[in-house]
């Protein structure tokens, strides 16, 4: 082969290979528990990423190019999420969206931190659509992670607030929890908010995540004790049987929970649960109900429990790409600058990202369980009717000093 064949035919591999790069679209991984104790509340991030992506797909994309979604279980583990987080990097992910466990989210952010420090000129965002361990926004803060979920001070304030208002507090309270930094931030947010909400702590109890399979114990002490109230932060698996034992004991006594509207709760928990009440980022009744019902007619359901937060998490990092990355290839720290500055509308108010620490700011809805409600869920007459809803930032706690955010020079 002469030297010019030779020369053409590598200028045309370095064209093609070129072109290749070029043509690769941008990639953003679900990196979440889709089988194991916690798929129950792995699959609605999904679902919501999913519906939110192919409607932008469908409308052209980001720069005519559909944004390509990789999928990665991580059974809910957080050594196996830090795995396939190190996967879907080395797969091309520039973007991780993660919710389910808050333990998880440490493993996911550690393993972000690692890398981008590693890897200058190249980072990766994580954007966390569900995890609400305060020191995500505190010691394990960073320049690209973002908090698309409120946390626990925000949603038992607003409970505390709404229920003492609705005149359906009391004064003597018992909390039940996880032992681990969500449920330990719960329980501290529930004794912080004793005085504002009038109450007294009559006891308290943190107990194994995802391990009883049997809370008839648990219901007899609260039985025992006599509270007005049970405020919980339980999720998943540990709300649903909590709530099922509290209606298989008929216990007299309300609920000021985080994670009601979780799939299957109410129609476990049968009658009881009328009356109760959740503090949660969404409810349809409060809106035309144009956005609900199309989330419904896409995915068969309207939008409930975790699935808010994380399709208009999803929306706001597609509003921010398309202002950061109308041509050219992905740059983190323009991105990043335009998530800082996007403030996105929705059918409840305006949501934006707080930037010292990147905690998202948006409305707390408390409402309560009961017949009658507009949008009845888990095939019963019962759904969830607003109590009040307070705006963005009104419970908004201070940037922890634990933060130490480091922007690039």
């Amino acid at each position: 082969m002469s030297r010019v064949v030779k020369a053409l035919t590598a200028a045309a591999l370095v064209s093609t290979v070129a072109v290749t790069a070029h043509a690769e679209p941008l990639s953003i991984a679900i990196n979440e528990a889709l089988s194991g104790v916690n798929n129950g509340t792995g699959h609605p991030y999904k679902v919501a990423t999913n519906y939110v992506l192919d409607k932008f797909n469908n409308a052209g994309g980001l720069g005519g190019e559909k944004i390509a979604l990789k999928v990665y279980d991580n059974g809910g583990n957080p050594a196996n999420a830090a795995t396939k987080t190190k996967q879907a990097i080395a797969e091309g992910a520039r973007v991780i969206i993660q919710g389910s466990s808050s333990a998880v989210a440490a493993a996911i952010a550690d393993t972000v931190n690692e890398y981008n420090a590693a890897n200058p000129g190249k980072e990766v965002i994580y954007f966390n659509v569900g995890s609400t361990a305060m020191n995500i926004t505190g010691d394990k803060c960073s320049y690209y992670t973002f908090r698309y979920v409120q946390t626990a001070p925000t949603q038992v304030a607003a409970l505390v607030q709404a229920m003492k208002d609705d005149g359906k507090l009391g004064t003597r309270v018992f909390a039940v929890n996880q032992n681990y930094s969500w449920g330990q931030d719960v329980e501290a947010a529930i004794k912080a908010n004793a005085a504002a909400g009038g109450y007294q702590v009559i006891d308290s109890i943190l107990h194994e995540v995802n391990r009883i399979q049997d809370f008839n114990p648990i219901v007899a002490k609260i039985g025992a004790a006599k509270p007005d109230t049970v405020i919980t932060g339980n999720w998943s698996n540990d709300l649903l049987l909590l709530m099922k034992a509290a209606g298989e004991a008929n216990l007299k006594v309300r609920f000021g929970t985080t994670f009601l509207d979780q799939d299957g709760n109410v129609s476990n928990a049968g009658s009881v649960v009328e009356g109760n009440y959740v503090a949660h980022p969404y409810n349809a009744a409060l809106t035309d109900g144009t956005w609900a019902n199309d989330y419904k007619q896409a995915t068969g359901r309207f939008p409930v429990y975790v699935e808010p937060p994380a399709a208009r998490g999803a929306e706001l990092l597609l509003k921010a790409l398309k202002e950061a990355q109308p041509k050219g290839g992905f740059d983190a720290n323009k991105v990043v600058q335009a998530i800082e500055n996007t403030v996105l509308e929705t059918d409840l108010g305006k949501v934006y990202v707080r930037k010292e620490d990147h905690q998202i700011m948006t409305p707390v809805v408390v409402s309560r369980a009961e017949k009658g409600a507009k949008y009845p869920v888990d095939g019963t007459d019962i759904g969830f009717t607003p109590v009040k809803m307070f705006p963005a930032g009104q419970f908004a706690y201070p940037v922890q000093a634990s933060c130490h955010m480091k922007r690039p020079s």
